[in-house]
């Protein structure tokens, strides 16, 4: 891989690269995050600091911060929340936020129910409902049908 030279600006360093277009789609959903994550992914992805930086100004172990960065980004690239805010009419806010603290921020469905004041059973039945949508919004688009042509 070839290396940009000291004095490159990283946008400059970044146009070079084959994962532009994801870490863009990451700085756009960075928004989504409430908190510690946002921070750590703001430090992570617009200051460049390394983990071994993050994991001192945190003082937890460089693995810690790596695998909780990986899920982040995994959460972050993934499309189920995304999907219910471009089909919020097909949803309640209960719906809307249920998605959120599943997909977004990783709460367990015991957390999100005592926090939602519901039962297991509803957050459960929530989230496979919008898992459902977001997999029929998927095969439609790979299928190209016009039903959901603005997801």
């Amino acid at each position: 891989m070839e290396t940009a030279h000291e004095n490159t600006p990283q946008s400059a360093a970044l146009v070079n690269s084959p994962y532009r277009d994801r870490i863009e789609l990451l700085r756009s959903r960075v928004g989504l995050l409430s908190g510690k994550d946002r921070l750590l992914m703001t430090m992570y992805l617009e200051n460049g600091n390394s983990f071994r930086q993050l994991a001192r100004l945190a003082g937890v172990s460089e693995a810690n911060i790596a695998r909780r960065i990986r899920r982040l980004i995994a959460r972050l690239t993934g499309n189920e929340y995304i999907m219910c805010l471009r089909n919020r009419q097909m949803l309640t806010r209960t719906e809307l936020l249920v998605a959120r603290d599943h997909f977004i921020r990783g709460w367990p469905l015991r957390k999100i129910a005592v926090r939602r004041e519901c039962t297991s059973y509803q957050v459960r039945k929530m989230v496979k409902k919008v898992q459902r949508l977001a997999r029929a919004a998927d095969n439609a688009s790979k299928n190209g049908k016009d039903q959901y042509a603005d997801i």
